[in-house]
């Protein structure tokens, strides 16, 4: 194989060449093999060689992302490198643990053996990113592939160039190809890697993609993590605290200009108190960005749609719902020139609207009133089950009943998005809405095969079950099927 530089991995131009992507994972084959005997101390080293070469290039984050999405500087700070260096901070603190073998009692049929679960990396890792959190979405499952004893390749989103850019420096500064390494390009370069044998994939994105992703995973029965997105709703009930409810869920809406995959898509709000909620959304906005759409448009605190072609997917959205006879309860303003669309609510959305259909993904927040608890969960049960599910509520027998009755990867309860930031959850979706479970002890078990360890004792009790089948060993192996009939004393 010829001698691979990080340079020519990382050359800006263009899709990554083949050649070089097939001799970079087939470099990474002994490197997998050498780290699966790796200690928790070794790999603690790498993770912490990570954390110093991310925090020497923050200025050069901040510059790339002004220029790629107008986000502002402390939206990268808690939205791109918080979520990272706490992933980075949980496993250096946890590894030893998550890394020791797990002793578990024997059953009825094993007794006299001692069994164990040990966590084995899988091996070669590739990581697939999203352009709306490109720097979180791609480093966040490598620090979790890396405290598991992956090598990984990495493939961030094409349309953030210049984050990219920055993110190949830091791979280039801490890991050789043989250990990490990133490669930049669109279809093709996506392709030529799923083509690979990979020991694991996580890939974040939508569902179609994701169908993508786990089809080409199935040709080599590689094993796939996949954190997809939805129609996250949102319940705010006549007992909600509509002050809190308003100022938690339009952060969690309008963070990152409404491109989170957690984010709330659409509200159910009851009847009695949806003016008053309403009142409250065009309060907080007014604090927060200002009273007047000029006022928002400059605000500093207010990021922009990823690109104009998404931009006018929103505006399309928006156009058609009211052409339906939707309502603009605030904001509405859009310039596609500079990828700008204002915070926006708006009611009266007809069921048939695209805003209703599709995956939202941007600054706009349908508002519909309801008075049937019963119907509003027959809606969100007759959807694909959602990434998330919000409740504002103070009635705990209530809150339990929708909990019961309806499904999604997580479910924050007076809160929003956070859930997603808890290190001991697992965060994750169900079917529609993804396959596995990252962050934390999550992660690192994703990136892990549990291997069953099984060793004999001195008394080797399953003598009994070998032939010749004596009428003493007949009458005991009987006796232990009837026993099982009875409860469990255990």
């Amino acid at each position: 194989m010829h001698a691979t530089k990080m340079s020519d991995i990382n050359a800006p131009a263009g899709e990554a060449d083949p050649l070089t992507i097939q001799q970079v994972f087939d470099s990474q084959l002994a490197t997998s093999r050498q780290w699966r005997e790796s200690t928790a101390a070794e790999r603690i080293i790498r993770l912490k060689k990570l954390r110093v070469a991310l925090m020497a290039r923050r200025e050069d984050f901040y510059r790339a992302f002004t220029a790629e999405c107008g986000k502002p500087n402390a939206e990268v700070e808690a939205t791109e490198f918080l979520p990272i260096l706490d992933e980075i901070r949980h496993a250096i603190g946890c590894l030893k643990r998550w890394m020791r073998p797990m002793r578990v009692w024997p059953t009825l049929t094993t007794i006299g053996t001692y069994a164990s679960i040990h966590y084995q990396p899988r091996g070669r890792s590739l990581v697939i990113a999203p352009w709306n959190f490109p720097l979180n979405l791609c480093f966040g499952p490598m620090v979790s592939a890396l405290a598991a004893g992956h090598t990984v390749i990495l493939k961030p989103s094409e349309m953030t160039p210049a984050v990219n850019a920055v993110m190949a420096q830091v791979v280039a500064a801490t890991f050789a190809p043989h250990e990490v390494a990133l490669f930049e390009g669109s279809l093709p370069t996506s392709q030529a890697l799923l083509a690979l044998p990979f020991d694991h994939i996580f890939f974040t994105g939508s569902s179609a993609v994701g169908k993508i992703v786990m089809t080409a995973a199935a040709k080599h029965l590689t094993s796939v993590t996949l954190e997809l997105g939805g129609k996250s709703p949102v319940i705010v009930d006549e007992t909600a605290d509509l002050r809190l409810a308003a100022e938690t869920l339009l952060w969690g809406k309008f963070t990152n200009c409404g491109q989170i995959c957690v984010a709330p898509d659409h509200v159910f709000v009851h009847e009695s108190v949806k003016a008053r909620f309403v009142n409250e959304c065009r309060r907080v906005l007014v604090e927060r960005f200002g009273a007047t759409p000029a006022q928002q448009r400059q605000s500093p605190d207010y990021g922009r749609i990823i690109s104009q072609h998404h931009t006018r997917r929103l505006a399309q959205l928006l156009q058609e719902a009211q052409a339906k006879g939707a309502n603009l309860l605030a904001g509405g303003e859009v310039d596609e020139a500079t990828c700008y669309l204002s915070p926006t609510l708006i009611d009266q959305v007809p069921a048939d609207a695209g805003l209703m259909q599709d995956e939202i993904f941007g600054p706009v927040l349908p508002v519909i009133g309801y008075t049937d608890i019963d119907q509003v969960v027959h809606d969100i049960n007759a959807g694909p089950k959602p990434l998330a599910l919000y409740l504002w509520s103070r009635d705990k027998v209530s809150t339990r009943r929708i909990l019961q009755r309806t499904s999604s990867g997580g479910v924050a309860i007076n809160h929003c998005v956070l859930q997603y930031a808890h290190g001991n959850l697992p965060f994750g979706g169900v079917n529609h809405s993804g396959i596995g479970n990252a962050h934390g002890y999550f992660g690192f078990k994703a990136f892990s095969h549990a291997r069953a360890v099984l060793e004999s004792g001195p008394v080797m009790v399953a003598k009994l079950f070998f032939p010749p089948f004596t009428n003493i060993k007949k009458k005991f192996i009987r006796l232990m099927v009837d026993s099982l009939r009875w409860p469990s004393v255990f």
